[in-house]
């Protein structure tokens, strides 16, 4: 077995003992220290070989060839509600692997490969006694391997990145019954399309534009939503497939540079509300806004950033279309209700070809209080919601 099977293999085990907690829905606020310490830029200013998922046109600000591999030790805080007082979710703390290579082919072709865990979202509540949570556990692993291609002339770059990836969904708990039949997986294909040009070539020094589209991935957990939701039929919940798409995404991002000051700004649109899946539970679509400062000195790099986007998790009419039955399931299951995100990072250089990455982001606490019900009535449910993260990663230039 080679080296770089070995890694793979690794990096796969590490994303399956985890349920990893994202950030904007159930995506990472950013893939690499470098992004994460910057609130999760990365379309308008490159990363290096990190660039990959981001916008695959900035790889082609590897100088030669660059390997970065690392992770995120993510600790999320979720307490749920259901009318006993809150009770805490068990699912606190996961590791989130990524590997980025990216070479230099020739003055105009890059290429590269990796894998990267690009998110999930998961709640643990087995050891509850308080009869409220039905002893729920929810567990979405995200992992992407992808292969990008990038040609960069005259300041103009474009690249694609060819997308595998991989997913697992397990939902079991407790209404008297046991619901849920072990984790399914699935295996499904997607792009991402970036663009970026550099306006020093118009007269602009220091100022870049990117651009990048992601494509939808539909995969099938095997009846996993069906399943899990059939109890609630009664309730009005009907309709819901195994398919779970990661939705379409869209935006564009601006950097300046002023001597050894970076100023950034990056936007997107994540489809919720057109995704398999997701429109089912009733998620709106969510406005990205990332702001980040870079800091560079002859030592390295200091970073800091900050990114809004408003929970994709809307309260549902509880007297229509399952909505009470909807409205639980998103709290108790699917939390993903964080809204801000504090970030700061930096990079030390330990030689010309190796350095050290570290970012740490911080999602203050978000409470969400909605409308369920039983066959008694109407009764108000409640999560509360944090996160923290340190990510490290070791980059070698070669």
């Amino acid at each position: 077995m080679n080296k770089s099977t070995r890694l793979a293999l690794a990096a796969v085990t590490a994303l399956g003992a985890t349920s990893a907690f994202a950030t904007n829905g159930d995506h990472l606020i950013g893939l690499g220290a470098k992004a994460r310490g910057m609130g999760g830029i990365g379309i308008g200013l490159g990363h290096g070989a990190e660039s990959a998922l981001a916008n695959p046109a900035m790889i082609t600000e590897v100088p030669a060839t660059e390997v970065s591999f690392g992770g995120t030790i993510f600790m999320p805080d979720v307490k749920y509600d259901g009318g006993a007082g809150y009770q805490q979710s068990d699912a606190d703390l996961n590791v989130i692997p990524e590997v980025s290579i990216a070479a230099k082919i020739n003055d105009n072709f890059y290429l590269g490969v990796g894998m990267w865990g690009t998110g999930g979202m998961g709640t643990d509540y087995r050891e509850d006694t308080s009869g409220t949570t039905m002893q729920m556990v929810t567990n979405l692993q995200l992992m992407q391997f992808g292969v990008p291609v990038a040609y960069t002339s005259h300041g103009f770059s474009v690249g694609a990145t060819a997308i595998i990836q991989y997913g697992a969904l397990d939902i079991n708990y407790n209404n008297g019954s046991t619901v849920g039949s072990g984790i399914a997986q699935d295996i499904a294909f997607g792009y991402t399309l970036g663009a970026s040009y550099d306006l020093g070539e118009a007269g602009i020094n220091g100022a870049k534009v990117g651009f990048v589209y992601k494509s939808a991935i539909t995969m099938d957990y095997k009846d996993q939503l069906t399943n899990a939701t059939a109890p609630f039929a009664s309730a009005g919940v009907t309709g819901i497939s195994s398919e779970l798409e990661q939705p379409v995404e869209y935006g564009a991002g601006l950097s300046y540079t002023l001597g050894g000051h970076t100023a950034a700004f990056d936007y997107k649109r994540i489809a919720w509300s057109d995704a398999k899946g997701y429109k089912d539970f009733g998620w709106s679509d969510q406005d990205v806004f990332m702001v980040g400062y870079e800091f560079t000195s002859e030592l390295g790099q200091l970073r800091a950033g900050y990114n809004y986007a408003k929970s994709p998790i809307k309260e549902l009419d509880w007297m229509s279309n399952g909505g009470a039955a909807l409205n639980m399931f998103n709290l108790l299951g699917f939390p993903a209700t964080v809204e801000q995100h504090f970030t700061v990072g930096g990079t030390y250089h330990l030689n010309e070809t190796l350095a050290c990455d570290l970012a740490i982001a911080y999602a203050p606490e978000v409470e969400e209080r909605f409308t369920s019900a039983t066959l008694s009535g109407p009764y108000e449910i409640g999560s509360k919601h944090s996160q923290s993260s340190v990510s490290m990663q070791v980059t070698y230039a070669f």
